[in-house]
């Protein structure tokens, strides 16, 4: 579990936990995440020998991990291109990404990142995700990897073991509002880890 020590990263560390799986947390000072109840280990996600050495003896690995001392381009696709060479060479098949919202589509062919009153402050680092996205988009790849891109609001309701899924358009309700909680992105990441049913694709999940 790289970038275990935020919000997403407890989540999935407690879902997969409670579903009876080791878990690895990887962080980059470990001495202040010793609350997290698992193996904590430092690592570089945007490093394939690093990758390759931590995820050696998994089964798979979940990417919730920024740098903000890092430019945002050079964080998303150097993780990408750290799990696509290192994930392999450690003989692990199958990761997980958590993506963001502002790429996902807002109507046909309009992403949220493109829409006129999309925030100038965040432009930077949505088109950096964006950036890390397309590069496990273009990889030819032994690596089964898929990426979750959960909505605007995630919060830390309860959890309800309930989520529904999408392909690169906004998931919204009738009344337009898109929420998810961490507790349940969690189940979803762990059920897709489990039982995998997207393959080197991404999709929307939202409540």
């Amino acid at each position: 579990m790289f970038g275990a020590g935020g919000k997403a990263g407890r989540a999935v560390i407690s879902e997969a936990v409670n579903r009876g799986h080791d878990v690895t947390a990887v962080v980059r000072d470990p001495s202040k995440y010793e609350d997290l109840g698992v193996t904590v280990v430092a690592g570089d996600v945007c490093d394939a020998s690093s990758v390759a050495s931590l995820a050696t003896g998994h089964d798979a690995a979940v990417n919730a991990a920024y740098d903000p001392q890092s430019a945002p381009a050079d964080f998303f696709v150097g993780a990408a291109k750290a799990f696509l060479e290192g994930l392999p060479k450690a003989g692990v098949g199958r990761a997980v990404v958590i993506g963001m919202v502002s790429n996902l589509e807002v109507a046909p062919g309009l992403r949220m990142l493109d829409t006129p009153d999309f925030p100038e402050a965040y432009r930077e680092f949505a088109q950096g995700h964006t950036a890390g996205l397309d590069t496990l988009r273009a990889a030819e790849t032994e690596l089964d990897w898929v990426v979750l891109t959960p909505p605007m609001v995630l919060d830390l309701a309860a959890r309800t073991g309930t989520y529904r899924t999408g392909g690169d358009q906004l998931l919204a309700k009738e009344d337009g509002t898109s929420h998810l909680s961490y507790a349940d992105l969690a189940v979803a990441i762990v059920d897709e880890i489990e039982n995998p049913q997207h393959h080197r694709t991404r999709i929307a999940v939202a409540d």
